[in-house]
């Protein structure tokens, strides 16, 4: 997921009027090897998502069961967000780390047994095992980064660190199209359905064929986290100011939290904003594979564009920031997405595809404007909050699912149940863009210094 922004702890070494360096020299050595982690949950975004289609073909589930994918993927940030807050403000940043590291690493090296049980459900556990360690990660990392100097280069600085999340999708896209689907039997569903009634054996042979190219790259990366543990179990981190404060006070903190009104909506428009995005990306091949009849491997450079287009945005929308609050251009973002939506769901063909894929553009900021609106003015109490706020990606684990099951019914008038289904991100860019207007007119007076 991109990640939020927001201000570092001042530094009580920063009192001069000189420009500080974006990041110390005495904390280079560590903001590397925390950017790496950038990266790490960028690659396991991305390689996962052309799976749902991956999985559909090779054993032969509908729909909404291959979409379990990403319920389990993204049910392990939703069911961690807190305890992985909680885990960190009782030790340190370090130990969030290597919690996170050794979860991803597991859940990796579970497609083995996965494999050769040839279980969906076991894959569905590894999943989830290894999302709870990306919710780990990207809880310990985020304000790490931030704190690691003075807080008037924070932003830039987790913006550079930023830069490196998108490669790693952009890596495990590549990975996806040509490691996995590249070298699956090209053999179509109904192809395999009537191998399944003439020879069973010569059907199982094709999938477990299929699942081990499906199992390789994972077990790759497997191995890349656990020598990740091992260096960050070795390095010696930095405790930065603030950390050494281990009072929970969870209660009154949510208390304050939930009366909120801000924060509270924003957290439901994050859920909604990544159940967006998710099924948008994970559900481009599926369109292109029914509307247009290509394959999987033709599909997955559809995506690959969308996330090109994703990063070119960023760009972008960060320039319109100098002129454009953050609540005016959410709302002008989700409108944006609504109408392509809209395009993709009433224009067959082509067309449509690329109102798809040009989604994207208008995505590219949601997640950290949200972020950046909600927690506005929240003190100590954002610790917790932006726990909240990964919480809302369990978003991404709900609506996919439904998604699949509309896309397994008839058809919708003259509409293809493929194109219906998109009526469900139509619905998240509604939310989305109110919440964009409630942000400047209704909570104006909290949010206005924003700009």
């Amino acid at each position: 997921m991109e990640t939020p922004i927001r201000p570092a702890p001042a530094s009580p070494i920063t009192t001069s009027t000189t420009k500080p360096a974006t990041i110390a020299r005495s904390f280079l050595g560590s903001f590397c090897l925390v950017t790496f982690l950038f990266a790490l949950w960028g690659f396991a975004n991305d390689v996962t998502n052309p799976m749902v289609a991956a999985f559909k073909n090779i054993l032969l589930i509908s729909n909404f069961e291959s979409s379990l994918v990403q319920f389990a993927f993204y049910g392990g940030y939703c069911l961690m967000a807190i305890p992985a807050a909680l885990f960190i403000k009782r030790f340190t940043y370090k130990s969030g780390i290597l919690m996170g590291l050794a979860l991803y690493a597991s859940g990796c090296l579970l497609f083995i047994p996965a494999g050769m049980m040839t279980a969906f459900w076991a894959f569905l556990i590894a999943y989830f095992i290894m999302t709870c360690g990306l919710s780990f990660l990207e809880t310990s990392a985020n304000p790490y980064i931030l704190a690691m100097g003075d807080e008037r280069t924070a932003t830039r600085r987790l913006n550079f660190a930023q830069a490196f999340n998108p490669m790693g999708s952009i890596t495990g896209m590549f990975v996806a199209q040509m490691a996995i689907l590249a070298n699956l039997n090209p053999m179509k569903e109904a192809q395999r359905r009537e191998l399944q009634g003439l020879d069973p054996s010569a059907l199982a042979a094709i999938t477990e064929q299929d699942l081990s190219v499906i199992i390789g790259p994972y077990v790759t990366l497997g191995l890349v986290v656990l020598a990740a543990f091992v260096v960050f179990a070795l390095a010696k981190l930095p405790i930065t100011a603030g950390e050494d404060n281990n009072e929970i006070c969870l209660i009154p903190t949510l208390k304050r939290l939930f009366r909120n009104k801000l924060y509270t909506e924003g957290v439901v428009a994050q859920a909604f904003y990544v159940g967006a995005q998710i099924m948008c990306w994970t559900f481009i091949i599926q369109y292109a594979m029914y509307e247009l009849g290509m394959s999987a491997e033709k599909a997955q450079g559809y995506n690959i564009a969308a996330m090109a287009i994703f990063v070119s945005s960023r760009f972008i929308c960060t320039y319109l920031l100098k002129y454009v609050t953050p609540g005016h251009l959410l709302m002008y973002l989700a409108l944006g997405g609504a109408a392509l939506v809209l395009g993709t769901m009433l224009l067959p063909g082509m067309p449509g595809l690329y109102c798809l894929v040009g989604v994207s553009a208008c995505m590219s900021l949601m997640f950290p404007t949200i972020y950046g609106i909600a927690l506005d003015g929240l003190g100590d109490d954002a610790k917790l909050g932006a726990a909240g706020l990964i919480l809302a990606i369990g978003g991404g684990s709900l609506m996919p699912p439904i998604q699949g099951a509309i896309i397994d019914m008839d058809k919708f008038g003259f509409l293809s149940s493929t194109r219906a289904s998109f009526i469900l991100a139509f619905l998240c860019f509604v939310v989305i863009a109110l919440y964009g207007y409630r942000a400047f007119a209704v909570h104006r007076p909290q949010s206005e210094h924003m700009r």
